[in-house]
């Protein structure tokens, strides 16, 4: 169950020529593939575009309606290697992952597909996640896009620009039989705009086609001699192709005066940026109007030396704004400055920082140093001055409160992480690994465990050079979307070849949680189009594992404990794996919330679970947040002399877990939780009975008082 559907937006794209199309731009993208007559499309979710995959998935009437294949892909080298069908056939397609990370994993099927090149459009949309909102390393997709000689398409951050760049995108794919790769970042993927829509058209050549009537060609695959011969065309023929499609098709964008004595060459994606940042300076309107001139690449590479010439003359310095690092672009250009002879100044890195987002101070701040140095009579009045300040940018670090990542009220994950903290306590530190998922929020506190992750189903491989038996066992954390991504055959077929030693705990919660609810094989609902209930412990004994442990509902503390103490403390050899069973509470939340507000709507009786802490019988001793550390735990003050130190409290988000109980059994901490259901559209008899329990309540209460007034005491 993924955390949003599509099913409503996806009827927009039903629209056609002379209607107006306003969405998000993951929904941009996809009405774009099928204006272009893409044949097949797939991927692997992941932030920033895991809802793209969302998206297909709840279009798959209308792509089936036009011949469209649509692939949910077990992981990223998969979605590439889909591919392939292009190599032969006139066939478009397009894969989606998110960015350094997704084309890490897919580098292989990559390299070969660039190499051996394509005959249809072949598209990799790739959600580039950088800066400050980035769940992952700090890289670069350009690196790639340079090394292996795919084209990279980075459009300015609006709907009509996407939508075109998906286009422009196929084309360039055709005229130079090479793959290209369309860069969307963050914002990109979820501004919201309008553009002018096409009409749909089926693959003028379909997969159904291809399959009829094979097709293959040694001169394509990838071995000697062939790759040598590949390398050549590359350089002799796809590059220069490529060169003529930009420029004559006009991709690249100039905005601007046609002279100046400066000029800014720009990636595509940093557009609105730049713009905001000449508002600022007060060298462009709101209209985007610029006083200063701009190159706009929205192809980053290859780059176009006789394009960028023609943008040079009659400049004396040039500002290239490119955020990340290394800085290919502003080398590259460079390269053609020194072979031209040319005398003008570059600027990049001098008055930018190497590495960073470059956020809306940064950018201001930056094009700011280079016109006071480059064009300081360019600058608005009330900058020319040395010192004179910029205009002010908020400081939202100052009234925006920081909000750490963690685990979600309720999740099924954090009495597992508690249970290990129980376990330590016991038998003291172990090495721990950690996998890509939510489960990496156990190295922040309150828990604190495991440290390092390699990648995405990596956590056990981590482990490789613990696993040969020691005084303690190592162990390792894997989510059920790492599992089922490379997990299976990478960490746990080499723990089952090598015959590890090591304990791994896979926490299974029933989805791809962390990408956005998506379903994986071991998925216990229901899929119509997807194979699901594959149990994880099948899979596990299907390679030779033996010693596996299933537990079904992770919330029993107790048990989650004893289950992995036997696993660290057994005689039994060979890989230990504990299988974490419980669904994601999110999901679980947003499928039962309506059917229950519907219920008690229609005036059925309902009954919801609310923990409680009894603040007479807690201590304060607040061990259940050090082993719990869940969201809706709080502290409360009492209005009691005799209480210094404030007490443990639960509440309204609670979601009724019993977590909080269990780890308050599990480590004998105290009785001070409890129970209480709220029950919606009670019967006869419970609300008589309700209402008898209230008056002795009440008469009990009236009596403690009397009593407490007979002895002097204030109430």
């Amino acid at each position: 169950m993924a955390e949003r559907s599509f099913k409503a937006e996806v009827q927009h794209l039903r629209r056609g020529q002379g209607e107006v199309f306003t969405g998000e731009g993951i929904l941009a993208i996809t009405k774009a593939l099928l204006e272009s007559g893409v044949g097949y499309v797939g991927g692997y979710q992941g932030a920033p575009i895991s809802h793209l995959m969302d998206v297909l998935a709840d279009a798959e009437d209308l792509l089936s309606e036009l011949g469209v294949r649509f692939e949910a892909n077990a992981n990223e080298a998969a979605a590439a290697a889909m591919l392939a069908a292009s190599v032969h056939y006139p066939i478009r397609g397009a894969v989606t992952f998110k960015g350094p990370v997704g084309v890490n994993v897919a580098s292989d099927a990559l390299a070969n597909l660039s190499s051996s090149g394509v005959t249809g459009g072949a598209l990799i949309i790739v959600g580039e996640d950088y800066g400050e909102g980035s769940s992952i390393m700090q890289e670069r997709t350009h690196a790639f896009a340079m090394k292996s000689q795919f084209w990279l398409m980075d459009p300015r951050p609006n709907l009509p620009s996407i939508v075109k760049a998906v286009s422009d995108s196929f084309d360039l794919s055709e005229a130079s039989n090479t793959p290209v790769m369309l860069m969307v970042r963050i914002r990109a993927c979820h501004v919201t705009g309008s553009f002018a829509c096409r009409d749909n058209r089926p693959p003028a050549f379909s997969v159904k086609d291809a399959v009829a009537n094979p097709r293959s060609d040694f001169a394509r695959v990838v071995l000697p001699p062939m790759s040598y011969q590949h390398e050549q065309d590359k350089v002799k023929n796809r590059w220069p192709a490529a060169e003529a499609f930009i420029r004559e098709r006009g991709v690249n964008e100039v905005f601007g005066p046609d002279r100046a004595p400066v000029g800014i060459v720009l990636q595509g994606g940093m557009y609105n940026g730049v713009i905001r940042a000449l508002q600022h300076l007060g060298l462009a309107d709101i209209h985007g109007n610029s006083q200063v001139p701009l190159y706009v690449l929205n192809v980053t590479w290859p780059l176009v030396a006789d394009e960028f010439h023609d943008f040079c003359k009659g400049k004396d310095s040039i500002l290239v704004v490119e955020e990340g690092q290394p800085e290919f672009i502003e080398n590259q250009l460079g390269s053609f400055l020194y072979r031209a002879g040319a005398s003008l100044r570059l600027h990049g890195k001098d008055v930018f920082p190497m590495a960073g987002e470059y956020t809306g101070t940064v950018m201001r701040d930056g094009i700011g140093a280079f016109l006071k140095e480059a064009a300081p009579d360019m600058l608005a009045d009330a900058l020319r001055a040395p010192n004179a300040p910029a205009p002010a940018i908020p400081d939202l670090s100052k009234t925006v409160p920081i909000r750490p990542p963690g685990f979600c009220t309720g999740c099924p994950e954090r009495p597992i992480f508690a249970a290990i903290k129980l376990v330590e306590q016991e038998l003291g530190k172990h090495q721990i690994a950690a996998d890509i998922g939510c489960h990496l929020f156990a190295a922040l506190p309150p828990f604190e465990i495991g440290g390092a992750t390699m990648g995405y189903g990596l956590g056990p491989a981590a482990n490789g050079a613990f696993d040969g038996g020691g005084e303690k066992r190592p162990v390792a954390i894997i989510g059920d979307g790492g599992f089922w991504h490379n997990g299976l055959s990478s960490s746990f077929g080499n723990m089952a070849f090598n015959k590890s030693d090591g304990v791994a705990i896979v926490v299974d919660n029933f989805y791809s949680a962390a990408t956005g609810g998506q379903d994986v094989m071991s998925s216990r609902a229901q899929n119509s189009s997807k194979a699901t209930n594959n149990p994880i412990s099948k899979a596990l004994a299907g390679i030779g594992i033996k010693w596996v442990r299933q537990i079904d509902r992770t919330y029993d503390v107790g048990r989650m404990r004893d289950t992995i103490r036997e696993a660290l403390t057994t005689t039994d050899t060979g890989p230990k794996v504990i299988v974490a069973s419980s669904e994601c509470m999110l999901n679980r939340q947003r499928r039962e919330k309506p059917l229950r507000a519907q219920a008690i709507r229609d005036g059925r009786r309902v009954d919801i679970p609310r923990f409680g802490v009894d603040a007479e019988v807690c201590t304060g001793d607040h061990a259940c947040m050090r082993l719990s550390g869940c969201p809706s735990l709080s502290l409360k003050v009492l209005d009691d002399p005799l209480r210094d130190d404030p007490v443990a409290s639960i509440d309204q988000s609670c979601v009724g877990c019993g977590n909080c109980g269990e780890v308050a059994d599990a480590a004998i901490l105290c009785p001070s939780f409890y129970r209480a259901d709220v029950v919606h559209n009670p019967g006869r008899f419970e609300a008589r009975m309700a209402a008898m329990r209230a008056r002795l309540r009440g008469w009990l209460t009236r009596r403690r008082e009397a009593r407490r007034l007979s002895f002097g005491v204030a109430p």
